[in-house]
């Protein structure tokens, strides 16, 4: 029998940790040439249909950015969460139902042109987000409820909400019975940032929220407040730190954050409400937190990491013929090398022998 334990490294081996993410990159890569390899695909064509092809031209880029727009605004706001130990899990309900009040208020003022109408529904998307967000703080704050079971639960409430109205009483008379809204009228659609492509001026949010974020949590004594609360909690209840206060404002500040993402989807890209608002950005989005560190910055370069992998796995799709499952595999291994990595940088592996001759041997 050889037991194996783990054993602290010590803090300075934590300084290495902000270098795991790009040595997760580099596993998945590898990992990802054994794969196609497995599978009798020629792994360096599969890796730069991946990785390159989709950066080769101008409306690619513009995807690309497209796409990072919604994963970095969520991740931003789950990893103010995480970094107090406030696991909110149901970003993509919060999403949702930011598109259905964003969309709801585009909706209700159908052919009316105003410059105040796209602001209505970015400020009813974001209290949308909010309002779902609420129902796991409540929970937490009354009843000490696990807020990642409740805000997971809740993602799919808001599917089947979605559902319920593009089915029903919101479904576009016009539209020969398919389950979708009507197409939303100018006036509600955000702006092309670049002409061609579907990168809309909501993109330029992003940057914005980066670094509203980090002056929040660094030069800010609430974001101080967060910080202690996620280390040591124990410190934070003795130094009078409200932790009821900063688990609702965590939560807040996600669903919000998810729920401008939710209508900048409908009032972008998409233009209506269908079922289908989102392909699993609440998701992906954790894994992009973590990937940056809970870092604003570093979530911003995670962002473009994994809206690349959506693309990848479309051009795959398309030039190789693969199933778009793959995206969700390179998504997965990133994750997996991820936390990996950070397992044995933050600890050592400790095999035990048995026998009293036999010693140990730490690696």
């Amino acid at each position: 029998m050889l037991p194996i334990k783990l054993e602290p490294r010590g803090e300075s081996a934590r300084t290495v940790a902000y270098f795991t993410p790009l040595l997760a990159v580099i596993l998945t890569m590898i990992g990802g040439f054994v794969l196609f390899a497995l599978m009798g695909q020629d792994p360096l064509e599969a890796l730069y249909v991946f990785f390159i092809s989709p950066l080769t031209s101008y409306y690619g880029f513009s995807e690309l950015l497209l796409k990072a727009t919604p994963l970095g605004l969520i991740a931003v706001g789950l990893s103010i969460g995480f970094r107090a130990n406030v696991w909110n899990i149901g970003a993509e309900g919060q999403l949702t139902l930011g598109a259905i009040f964003g969309g709801g208020m585009a909706l209700a003022f159908y052919e009316m042109d105003g410059f105040w109408i796209l602001p209505v529904m970015l400020i009813a998307g974001v209290l949308g987000g909010m309002v779902w967000a609420a129902i796991p703080a409540f929970l937490k704050t009354r009843f000490n409820t696990n807020e990642i079971l409740t805000s997971l639960m809740l993602t799919y409430v808001a599917t089947l909400l979605l559902s319920f109205l593009v089915h029903g009483p919101w479904r576009d008379p016009d539209g020969f019975n398919f389950p979708e809204s009507r197409l939303f009228w100018d006036s509600a659609l955000l702006p092309a940032l670049l002409e061609g492509t579907r990168l809309h001026v909501g993109s330029l949010l992003v940057p914005l929220v980066v670094a509203v974020a980090w002056v929040f949590l660094n030069r800010s004594f609430v974001g101080f407040q967060i910080k202690v609360m996620g280390l040591t909690p124990a410190a934070a209840g003795y130094a009078g730190f409200n932790q009821k206060r900063l688990t609702w404002l965590a939560l807040m500040i996600g669903g919000g954050l998810a729920g401008l993402a939710g209508v900048l989807e409908v009032a972008g890209p998409i233009g209506q409400l269908n079922p289908t608002i989102s392909p699993g950005y609440g998701f992906t989005a954790i894994i992009v937190a973590f990937l940056g560190r809970l870092h604003p910055v570093g979530i911003f370069f995670a962002a473009l990491l994994m809206a690349l992998s959506y693309l990848g796995g479309e051009a795959m799709q398309i030039q190789m013929g693969l199933p778009l499952a793959v995206t969700g595999v390179f998504q997965g291994m990133i994750l997996f090398f991820l936390l990996a990595s950070d397992v044995l940088i933050r600890y050592r592996l400790r095999f035990t022998m048995n026998s009293a001759k036999a010693g140990q041997e730490s690696v």
